[in-house]
């Protein structure tokens, strides 16, 4: 009996270690609509939650299909883009069963498009039926996890944003910013030309994955 006990135990420690040494969060950047993906939204933040916190993460955004299994080996995905677009509904039931069995959305509309802003609430509308977003109080700790972040200025107006959150069950499972979190100082060959951006996205970027790995 001690003999098993001590295998099991030896097992389970094994297990515990490997997991440990592969421990590294990766981050999918989702592809969605028949091929919409983002190309401007940075990944910076992703190195910035490396050096301000204990949180080990792969330093670059990986391309996950939403329609695809592949979809719910990811924690946290980021789901942008400019332009008008409609999902599949494969697209649909996979974003529906991987929000509300652990998965987080950070989904921000690319340099503040309006058509896109449209189409990602209608979707949501679709798939759950009913309006699902309430704006996230300056006082929630998405605000606070790592850096403290106390506005929403735009770069391009006299304008402040705000950010929506959904939650499912007690849990926030999406973050959504109608104006862009794309951090195009930190994406090359990206300007938000075309439109506005949050000025501190990258902060905010960095604050709404830590709180997602931590809550």
């Amino acid at each position: 009996m001690k003999t098993l006990l001590s295998i099991l135990t030896l097992t389970l420690t094994l297990a515990v270690s490997s997991s440990a040494k592969e421990g590294i969060v990766q981050c999918g950047n989702l592809i969605y609509g028949g091929g919409k993906t983002s190309t401007c939204f940075s990944d910076e933040f992703l190195s910035s939650v490396q050096k301000e916190t204990s949180i080990a993460t792969d330093r670059r955004f990986r391309p996950v299909k939403l329609a695809g299994d592949e979809l719910f080996e990811f924690p946290f995905v980021v789901m942008t883009g400019e332009g008008d677009f409609s999902l599949t509904p494969k697209e649909r039931e996979n974003l529906k069963r991987f929000l509300t069995n652990g998965g987080f959305l950070l989904a921000s509309a690319g340099c503040s498009n309006a058509e896109w802003n449209a189409s990602f609430r209608r979707e949501m509308k679709t798939i759950f039926g009913k309006e699902v977003f309430n704006k996230l109080e300056m006082k929630h700790p998405v605000f606070n996890t790592v850096f403290p972040v106390n506005d929403l200025g735009l770069k391009k107006s006299d304008g402040h944003s705000a950010l929506e959150g959904f939650e499912h069950e007690g849990r926030l499972v999406v973050v959504y910013s109608p104006d862009g979190l794309n951090n195009t100082a930190n994406a090359p060959g990206c300007c938000c030309c075309g439109g506005n951006e949050i000025a501190n996205s990258l902060q905010l970027n960095v604050n709404i994955l830590a709180y997602a790995l931590l809550h």
